[in-house]
């Protein structure tokens, strides 16, 4: 052959190549990258599934991973009608096992191969077991909210897609498909982390295999399903503390029936617990929507209150660091007599020095000390210890504009807010925040509620790292904060806040509310006293005042809380 001969070859060799070439890259792209797919559903095609879970999602866990959503794995019985030789002679016997309307069961049968949704008796159980029934076998099932879940307000509840337009928006938004018939987040972590939570496709399933016309083959047996790993969901693992939650939500139950509790770690900053009441369950959120109270599902602990004497805080902070008083300083209270504002105690106090004042909660001494301050200084000062700070790491509540510390500089403003009334609001996580802070040296650490997003199989697949903390106040002024917190609790307005063995430490405050009988009623404080371990507010809404409703609550969640720990006194 000669040289231009061999030349055309060549050139022929490299077109076919160059033809081939997207072939060949189909070919690779349906073998490897999309291969799994098609098998998957050339096994679909074979093959009838029932999943053992009521819905394919991600769970909330709390810091060591213990479901906070009440789910939990239960016998149930999972039904193919197909393989039964006797269907309605089963259904008579199973109906008589679980004590049901054979009909029920009939009409179960009707809809094919699944799970009945009957709970089961150890004796049911094995009574269906010794029956040895061709398609009816007994297995456990993943079910959400199976039991009281905790912490309701934070995880919120599932909901029906309400619109086309809706399902096109939540498409959109994620790269996962959704159907109308799809339940979906509606409040709380279970709405903000929606594309996150909800899988792609079952975990836990059982297989039977099918023939061309879709009836299920006898003797092939069945196949469970139980260790696959959905890559689609993901697990949201949050710095709640299980064990802590459940004390504080004990506790509410008896003696909370409008309020909150925000329990923090003053190491980090992260929310341990944080309750709501009235309170609500997940699962019945339908029937609750018409006939609950209307802040049935408010979250109080992200809500906006009137502080009441817990901004005292704020103004002693920034008289002692702006060398204002000391707490030997003096003032004179007339009690209702007083000038600017009427003192609880209407006797009146007297001569009475900043430590006392503080530690008795008088309001005359701190609209006297406000007033010196001045707005534009008490408003710095709220600002350092985060009065102004709405977010939450891992949290994203939406913020409340009607939050405005710039309010306290208007006309008239001043004294009232001075107390922690008038437009002065703020909700129980900032103030378990800046008491965090006083705890800290007067460094301020950001709360955090969510730790990592993560796979089943442990991989993590988001991180969410403490936030940036700041230098608020001096140590010196933070230790002189402790100190009247202190005296508060041991001879002031907060003895009934005293924690016994451990001691503690914290303020009280009482808020008027218009149209409200009774206050709102404050405690935030940590406990021990010495080497603080945790800060937790206290809201009682409708209460006597602070001392008298919220300390109780406060001093039975930390002695309980506490009570769990080994004693280092």
């Amino acid at each position: 052959m000669d040289i231009k001969g061999q030349k055309r070859l060549v050139l022929t060799f490299y077109l076919l190549i160059i033809l081939f070439l997207p072939l060949v890259a189909q070919l690779a792209d349906v073998q490897l990258a999309k291969g799994p797919e098609y098998a998957r559903r050339a096994l679909e095609q074979r093959s009838i599934t029932v999943v053992l879970e009521d819905l394919p999602r991600g769970d909330i866990l709390d810091r060591n991973l213990i479901s906070l959503t009440g789910s939990e794995q239960q016998e149930r019985v999972i039904v193919f009608p197909s393989l039964m030789e006797l269907p309605l002679q089963v259904a008579e016997e199973l109906a008589s096992i679980l004590n049901v309307d054979a009909a029920e069961i009939v009409n179960d049968f009707s809809s094919g191969s699944g799970v009945l949704s009957y709970p089961l008796e150890k004796k049911q159980i094995r009574m269906i077991s010794e029956r040895n029934w061709p398609g009816v076998m007994v297995l456990p099932v993943y079910q959400r909210y199976l039991n009281q879940p905790l912490a309701v307000h934070l995880i919120g509840h599932l909901g029906k897609i309400p619109s086309q337009e809706a399902l096109y928006q939540l498409t959109a938004e994620s790269e996962k498909q959704y159907q109308l018939n799809d339940l979906v987040g509606k409040m709380g972590l279970e709405k903000h982390y929606e594309h996150y939570l909800k899988g792609t496709g079952p975990e836990h399933s059982v297989r039977a295999f099918a023939d061309a016309s879709g009836s299920v083959l006898s003797g092939m047996g069945f196949k469970i399903e139980t260790n696959g790993v959905d890559r689609g969901r993901n697990h949201l693992v949050t710095t709640i503390d299980y064990n802590i939650q459940r004390i504080v939500e004990e506790v509410m139950d008896e003696q909370v029936e409008q309020g909150a509790v925000v329990v923090m770690d003053v190491r980090t900053g992260d929310i341990v617990a944080m309750a709501s009441r009235p309170n609500f369950h997940p699962a019945e959120v339908a029937d609750l929507l018409e006939t609950a109270p209307p802040d049935t599902f408010i979250d109080h602990c992200t809500a906006l209150y009137q502080p009441g004497s817990i901004f005292k805080i704020v103004v002693a902070a920034a008289a002692l660091e702006e060398g204002l008083v000391s707490p030997d300083s003096t003032f004179v209270c007339l009690g209702e007599k007083a000038p600017y504002v009427s003192c609880w105690h209407k006797p009146g106090h007297g001569l009475i020095s900043f430590s006392q004042a503080f530690a008795d909660s008088c309001n005359p001494a701190f609209a006297e000390l406000g007033l010196k301050l001045g707005a534009e200084k008490i408003i710095e000062y709220a600002i350092k210890l985060g009065m102004d700070k709405q977010t939450i790491i891992g949290y994203p509540v939406i913020a409340d504009i009607r939050q405005d510390l710039s309010a306290i500089a208007q006309p008239y403003n001043l004294t009232n807010c001075s107390i922690g009334q008038g437009p002065v609001l703020v909700t129980p996580v900032q103030l378990s925040s800046m008491v965090n802070t006083i705890v800290n040296d007067g460094t301020y650490l950001p709360p955090r509620l969510v730790r990592e997003l993560r796979k089943s199989d442990g991989t993590v697949n988001k991180r969410f790292p403490p936030g940036n903390s700041y230098k608020a106040i001096s140590a010196d002024t933070a230790k002189q904060l402790r100190e009247l917190l202190a005296l508060t609790v041991e001879e002031g307005v907060g003895q009934k806040a005293m924690v016994a063995h451990y001691g503690s430490a914290g303020k009280t405050g009482s808020a008027e509310v218009a149209g409200q009988n009774g206050v709102n009623a404050w405690f935030v404080g940590y406990s021990p006293k010495d080497n603080p371990r945790y800060v937790t507010a206290v809201l009682v809404k409708d209460g006597v005042s602070g001392g008298e409703t919220a300390g109780p609550v406060f001093r039975e969640v930390m002695e309980q809380i506490l009570g769990c720990l080994p004693l280092t006194r």
